[in-house]
């Protein structure tokens, strides 16, 4: 199951039926099922708080991946910062909308297993949303 919820934002005016769907079919192909999975969506200070809290990490995010995934089951929270989501959108000249799923798409590949932070790692990642994308 795959909840959706605000904390001091709005529903982003995402498409929940076919956005499950799709995260579902992404999680496929990674031999992966879909357990459960929670969104948060919230504003900067939300996310900075929750950054510092659980990771004691002291900046601003796009996403936030808590991972409680059990065998090929995904499940966790993904806590994501629709003010940063659109500062990037800005940023790297893209749509909003098109960022948004990005950023959603890009929790569940960490949950597949899908890293961004050691060498070549970014740019593997950046495949696999490209390739996530094209599924929607």
């Amino acid at each position: 199951m795959i909840t959706y919820n605000t904390e001091n934002v709005k529903m982003p005016a995402i498409k929940k039926r076919e956005t499950t769907a799709w995260i579902r079919r992404v999680a496929a192909t990674y031999g992966k099922k879909v357990g459960e999975v929670g969104y948060l969506f919230c504003d900067d200070e939300h996310i900075l708080s929750v950054n510092r809290e659980y990771l004691q990490h002291d900046y601003y995010t796009d996403i936030i991946t808590f991972d409680y995934c059990e065998g090929n089951v995904l499940n966790g929270d993904l806590v994501i910062s629709l003010d940063t989501v659109r500062s990037n959108a800005e940023l790297f000249q893209k749509p909003y909308d098109e960022e948004l799923h990005r950023v959603i798409i890009h929790g569940i590949l960490h949950l597949c297993g899908q890293n961004d932070k050691g060498p070549g790692e970014r740019e593997q990642m950046e495949a696999a949303e490209n390739r996530a994308l094209a599924l929607r």
